[in-house]
């Protein structure tokens, strides 16, 4: 399969036809919501129960709606729009979709788009600054980006946001950034990071995040593979990392420190009020030629894979991926246009991740909310108290944060006195019962039992406010699997957490459940506009994941080879995961192909469920991966939940308040791993045990036992390698790190005697 550029002969009207069939559920509309607060006020009271706040909360729902159907771009903005040429999926003509530039691996080429006949996957593509200019008319005045120098806060409206897009566009056009070439941006959120990102894009080169966590060989990767012209980076850490690798980027022109004071002057650092002083009195015409240039499908942001199977791969995503993507999601997730009020989020998991761009830049513009900058130790233990100043109308968290939230909620509620934890308890229960029944019946509002509005009264409305999410309509997980005890656990204190899922290459989200469409570990349904098809199922339905929309990616850089790996002939990507759905649509994943072990006996079996099994069973657990490809059974790596330096962020060797707790329940009396570890605490190793009994009698055959384990000294993170920089498993590093123990598993080559399933 050849990926071809897109020649400008090749323009035509654009190819409409029907969406695939695969899936055959329609698509939701907005619910009326019974929530704890509404982002109808900056200064709202958690709402109250009432049916009359209730009717105006529906109207003010209704009015969001048709504020968000009404943005329309000025017809002067549509420069380039009717251009693009466009290609819906016919599954039964392959060749010619084979031969349809849908992808590429250039920088400098243009795609079709994959445009459907009618609703939100007919909407006009739109340019980034298509997006922008429409935002600043429409909410000029509003608070776009909000943050905190010290004690002092500081704050941009959309009309100087977009001016200082413009001054940084035009500085790194004095600076000789050329067309397609990378700006990467290394550092924590901030305004200057989403300037130096938007105004890399007006300016016609990428904008490029960079993890911070990266070595200097990462990032020499990253800004060669990008031809970085210009790197802008928060701080000297950051600074140290690029000197070392500044002689091996031939394309690099300038470096840019946007936080502290240089501590030595070199050529071409620069200072950020250095930096937008270069642009500020340059003239607009060049730069506007740059943007009357632009095109809905050329590529604008490269976002990089983590690289947890090899090198990372710069995922190139285009101006109609971006802002299509937030149109979709938007209208999908019900968000309120800031003409009736605005929304407010908190920006602080990294921006080199697609979920934290298409949240707190694209989505908030798209409805013209307002992102808050949490302090840079927000993982550290500081972003609760941001939450609680800001008072987020949306939230979104991997899983780890919501773990951190409930461990910590788990360490209060046991120091508590005998009748505050039989309340705690009873208010538990009536949330869950009354959540899960409004999840079976699909509404995110209804009759409530007596007993609800009392727990909701004494406990959650407390707890959300102590949590600062007394406003937050909307709380979302994703970026890697969560738990069904977390998700149980914010359930049943009226919390409930909407899983998405998605990747890098569909721009984010491709599905998501909502408050009147969910069930617990599923990770909802399709945003509008988008379909998905699973791939040689098995007979129980599970099969490869494939999306299809206006979401997918151009190509991977420089990688026409990957590119053709991800997308298929159809031009449908594989996400290389599998999952099923049920009667009702929603779709659940159920492993990774790349990750399917195959047992030498030749069961496949999917880890993922195994080991979420295993952690619920034994909720000391902190970790488990599943050892067995290519073995005779399975085996376990498991580590014990510890405390985290809140400096390094590295594993330590104290038990968590929790851990300590479910020790003292157990009748040990262990406060650190290393009394754990190896299996020295026959208490605990027993403990262990019996939880993977109770899952290897569930296993569906002998082949799905786990037989062996062995506790870790620590447990696994990023800085240890075990851990990618979302939290993802990097299962070939732990293979090799803990081969000796894994290799020890084997060393007879008999099966354990004791491998029959307890009964």
């Amino acid at each position: 399969m050849q990926l071809t550029a897109l020649e400008p002969n090749a323009m035509s009207e654009p190819v409409v036809m029907e969406r695939p069939q695969e899936v055959g559920f329609p698509e939701p509309s907005c619910p009326a919501r019974d929530t704890e607060a509404s982002p109808v006020s900056e200064h709202a009271d958690t709402a109250n129960d009432s049916s009359e706040e209730e009717s105006a909360e529906r109207d003010v729902e209704a009015a969001a709606v048709d504020a968000l159907e009404s943005v329309a771009v000025p017809a002067e903005q549509r420069t380039n729009t009717e251009q693009v040429n466009t290609q819906s999926p016919d599954p039964s003509a392959k060749t010619e979709a084979a031969k349809s530039p849908l992808w590429t691996s250039q920088g400098d080429a243009e795609v079709k788009l994959r445009m459907g006949e009618s609703g939100v996957a007919a909407e006009p593509p739109l340019t980034v600054h298509q997006m922008f200019t429409s935002a600043v008319e429409r909410y000029g005045d509003n608070t776009a980006l909000a943050w905190k120098e010290g004690d002092q806060a500081k704050s941009l409206n959309y009309k100087d946001y977009y001016k200082a897009c413009r001054t940084a566009a035009k500085s790194y056009l004095k600076l000789g950034l050329q067309r397609y070439h990378g700006v990467c941006i290394l550092g924590f959120n901030s305004a200057e990071w989403f300037i130096a990102d938007i105004g890399a894009i007006l300016a016609g080169g990428f904008g490029v995040g960079v993890y911070t966590t990266n070595s200097p060989e990462a990032c020499q990767f990253v800004a060669e593979n990008c031809k970085a012209n210009v790197i802008v980076l928060e701080n000297e850490k950051q600074l140290q990392k690029i000197l070392q690798i500044e002689d091996q980027l031939p394309h690099l022109k300038a470096i840019v420190q946007y936080k502290g004071a240089l501590r030595e002057k070199r050529p071409n650092l620069y200072t950020w009020a250095e930096f937008m002083e270069l642009g500020r009195d340059e003239p607009d015409g060049p730069l506007d030629a740059i943007i009357a240039s632009q095109k809905p499908n050329q590529c604008c942001s490269l976002i990089y894979t983590s690289g947890t199977t090899g090198q990372p791969k710069g995922v190139m995503l285009s101006h109609d991926n971006l802002t299509w993507t937030a149109l979709s999601t938007a209208k999908h997730v019900c968000l309120t246009d800031a003409t009736v009020a605005q929304e407010v989020v908190v920006s602080y998991l990294p921006l080199s991740h697609i979920a934290a761009q298409m949240v707190d830049m694209w989505l908030i513009m798209r409805v013209g909310g307002s992102t808050h900058f949490a302090q840079p130790d927000a993982l550290k233990g500081s972003l609760v108290n941001t939450l609680k100043e800001v008072r987020p109308t949306a939230f979104m968290g991997v899983p780890r944060v919501w773990e951190k939230m409930q461990e910590k909620m788990k360490s209060i509620g046991a120091k508590s006195s005998t009748l505050r934890r039989k309340v705690a308890s009873w208010a538990k229960d009536v949330g869950l019962q009354t959540n899960l029944t409004r999840m079976r019946q699909n509404t995110a509002t209804g009759q409530a039992p007596f007993q609800y509005h009392l727990a909701k009264k004494l406990v959650f409305k407390k707890v959300r406010k102590a949590l600062g999410l007394d406003r937050c309509t909307k709380c979302y997980t994703g970026a890697a699997p969560t738990t069904k005890d977390t998700l149980e656990f914010f359930l049943s204190l009226d919390i409930p957490l909407f899983e998405l899922y998605g990747m890098s290459e569909c721009t984010g989200p491709h599905t998501i459940s909502r408050p009147d469409a969910f069930r617990l570990t599923s990770c909802g349904k399709e945003i509008p506009g988008c379909t998905t098809k699973l791939d040689n199922p098995d007979e129980e339905g599970n099969g490869e994941i494939c999306f299809w929309g206006r979401h997918i990616f151009m190509g991977y850089l420089n990688a026409p080879d990957k590119t053709e790996e991800a997308l298929d002939a159809e031009g449908w990507l594989h996400s290389g995961d599998l999952g099923k759905r049920d009667e009702h649509g929603f779709l659940y994943i159920t492993g990774r192909i790349k990750e399917l072990i195959i047992t030498a006996g030749g069961e496949n079996i999917p880890p993922v469920p195994i080991e979420d099994a295993v952690k619920d069973a034994v909720p000391l657990l902190s970790n488990a991966m599943l050892i067995g490809d290519k073995r005779k059974f399975l085996s376990m790596l498991v580590t014990i939940k510890c405390q985290i330096n809140p400096e390094t962020g590295n594993p330590e060797d104290e038990l968590t308040p929790e851990a300590v707790e479910i020790c003292k329940k157990l009748g040990t009396s262990a406060k650190t791993v290393s009394e754990i570890a190896g299996g020295r605490d026959r208490t605990v190793h027993a403990a262990i045990q019996e939880g993977i009994n109770q899952v290897n009698k569930k296993a569906t055959s002998n082949a799905q036992c786990i037989q062996k384990f062995v506790i870790l000294n620590r447990d696994f993170s990023i800085n240890g390698g075990e851990l990618g920089p979302t939290m993802k498993l990097k299962r070939p590093v732990v293979l090799k790190m803990y081969k000796d123990q894994i290799d020890n598993f084997y060393k007879d080559l008999e099966t354990p005697a004791d491998n029959q399933r307890p009964k």
